[in-house]
């Protein structure tokens, strides 16, 4: 990966000794930084060694970009060696005070005695062992650990520079670093695993190497038992047809659950970056079954899994093919002029692009739409940017080229990284440290199964989202000759983020409320950018915030949204049925199943979603 600008400026109130030798070793760090734009053999070195390990197969954290932040976040240091000595000094301080403080502790429990009161943290479930509190040798480790890890991530933030993308580079490659090199990660010191070992007397250890090895065959990391659900039975299993079939998508068409339904139908396109059962899980947690269940008409987009002789299928192909042409079968099945469309993720920008399309032309076939998660103005993509720039989108074309498509596993592995401890370590220790099956874990196995991106459409979309941002530039797109332009929309619009999204940052998804000229009802939900969704009221979890004073675009910004909003427990799909509710029109008799021209092809969940990557 090619490197961009020099070491960022560096702000403090130290100064360098003039002449001296730390002055002559400065410039030569400034040196080595400008000629590792060109090509640091070091890096390439570590990149190389890297690709050779069969381990990188299962753990796709990049340790060439690794040792590149730990050289930069070094440079830094050493351009400033006073600042830098008394940050030394301070951290050994602290890590002696530590490790007296285990072993006090440690004593004052044998002697039944009270122990000091430790520094308040938040929870740490990688240290939920006993041993992390009683053992003076493993909590010293852990504290050890935390100190460094804190100190780490610190001197990234207090040392920054004026690039913004280096730093949220560097700091997202530190990261990587620090959640890698956990001590929980590593069967010598993780008491876990060692008890484990004993306890099974080697067993566990025999499993584990043949949980990696099954995992080196497969290329990739094992989160969930692949082998605990089947679509159509355990998820997936809401009754249905699907009632239409082309080369890209399927439509199914749920039966009702109700005696009456809203006389305007429902349409729901999902992102065809991952399978569409996310909204239709087991039954406890099937958004599809909820809104059934309060008596709507739903139809889904059930994308296809491109292959190679897709390659040349582009984002209007994706357009006409998908929300367009499914609104025509919704229509003539039910026969309701209007369609009422929701888009998940960047199934709402493709919702977002063609409803402006159909505004350029003058058409309105679509009612008040819904957005969940969805990004429109790609200004603040959260870490997502770190893997989205020039070289990075050339690389990713190159591959498409070779191959007529994007593997499922390169997103598969990015969506990984921005949330390294749940879904990348927590694994290895329990695959291979603990010789455990992955759990059966129905989001962790919709996770898993990855789709492919065919080549025209997903080039297209990339760099006119995330490398250019080309959406929030009225007419700079256009589709089937038209100019998209986002202001152009209006009506009613729903939308919802999530507080915790590390792909969909809730304040870039509020944006919608200032892109268009809809009116716009804006929620935002707790946790992140599943588990904040797919959110059953039955469960008694979460929140959202609201604000009823009118258009979420009245505010200035997302921050002063949320300051007039006020809370409510529990989940925001019962807030989204009663704003539905009331622009479905009058309950009537369910439409039939499919028609004389769409008659029901087969069940429910169809054949398209069952096509795996692998």
């Amino acid at each position: 990966m090619s490197e961009s600008g020099g070491a960022g400026a560096v702000s403090s109130g130290h100064s360098v000794p003039s002449g001296a030798w730390w002055e002559w070793l400065r410039r030569g760090f400034e040196e080595q930084a400008r000629s590792a734009a060109v090509r640091d053999p070091l890096l390439s070195a570590v990149e190389m060694a890297w690709e050779a390990n069969p381990l990188h197969r299962v753990i796709p954290v990049n340790w060439a970009e690794v040792v590149w932040a730990l050289q930069r976040l070094w440079m830094r240091e050493m351009s400033d060696p006073g600042r830098a000595m008394q940050r030394a000094v301070d951290y050994n301080l602290r890590s002696w005070s530590a490790a007296v403080e285990s072993w006090n502790a440690a004593v004052s429990r044998a002697w039944g005695l009270p122990t000091p009161e430790e520094r308040e943290r938040r929870p740490d479930r990688r240290f939920s062992a006993p041993e992390w509190e009683h053992n003076p040798y493993y909590r010293m480790l852990k504290e050890t650990y935390l100190l460094a890890s804190e100190y780490l991530m610190r001197e990234a933030e207090e040392t920054a520079g004026e690039d913004e993308e280096e730093e949220r580079r560097l700091r997202f490659h530190l990261r990587q670093f620090v959640e890698a090199m956990a001590p929980v990660n590593f069967l010598l010191t993780n008491p876990a695993a060692l008890r484990r070992v004993m306890e099974t007397g080697g067993e566990s250890l025999t499993a584990g190497v043949r949980n990696l090895l099954e995992d080196i065959r497969r290329g990739r990391l094992s989160m969930t038992d692949m082998t605990a659900f089947e679509l159509g039975k355990d998820l997936a299993a809401t009754p249905g047809k699907v009632v239409y079939r082309s080369r890209l998508i399927e439509l199914i068409q749920y039966e009702p659950r109700t005696e009456k339904v809203h006389e305007v139908p429902l349409l729901w396109i999902p992102p065809w970056i991952n399978k569409y059962y996310i909204l239709d899980l087991r039954p406890e947690n099937s958004f599809v079954r909820y809104m059934l269940e309060r008596g709507f008409t739903l139809f889904m987009i059930s994308w296809k899994n491109p292959d190679a002789s897709m390659e040349e299928t582009t984002f209007e192909d994706y357009m006409n093919e998908g929300p367009l042409r499914a609104a025509e079968v919704v229509s003539e099945i039910t026969g309701s002029e209007t369609v009422n469309p929701m888009g998940y993720c960047i199934g709402g920008t493709l919702l977002a692009m063609t409803l402006a399309y159909l505004a350029a032309g003058g058409e309105g076939r679509f009612g008040p739409a819904t957005f969940i998660v969805s990004l429109l103005d790609f200004s603040d993509v959260g870490d997502t940017a770190v893997f989205i720039d020039e070289p990075q989108i050339d690389f990713i074309e190159q591959q498409m080229m070779e191959r007529g498509y994007l593997e499922g596993r390169a997103l598969y592995n990015m969506f990984n990284l921005l949330r390294p401890t749940d879904l990348i370590w927590s694994s290895v220790v329990n695959n291979y440290l603990m010789g455990q099956k992955p759990p059966a874990f129905d989001l962790l196995y919709w996770n898993s199964d990855s789709t492919r991106m065919a080549r025209a459409a997903h080039g297209f979309y990339l760099r006119n989202t995330y490398l250019e941002n080309n959406l929030v530039k009225p007419g700079k797109v256009r589709l089937g000759g038209r100019p998209i332009d986002l202001g152009r929309i209006s009506g009613e619009v729903y939308a919802v983020g999530a507080e915790k999204d590390h792909i969909v940052p809730w304040e870039s998804a509020w944006k919608i409320s200032k892109l268009t000229g809809a009116r716009v009802r804006f929620v935002l939900a707790s946790s992140g950018h599943v588990a904040g969704i797919i959110n059953p009221p039955a469960k008694g979890k979460g929140r959202h915030w609201v604000n009823e004073k009118g258009d979420a675009g009245a505010f200035e910004t997302a921050e002063e949204w949320r300051e007039n909003a006020s809370e409510r427990e529990g989940s925001w799909w019962t807030d989204w049925a009663r704003w539905l509710a009331g622009r479905c029109g009058e309950k009537t008799e369910p439409p039939p199943t499919g028609s004389e021209k769409y008659p029901p092809i087969e069940d429910a969940p169809g054949t398209y979603v069952r096509e795996r990557d692998e």
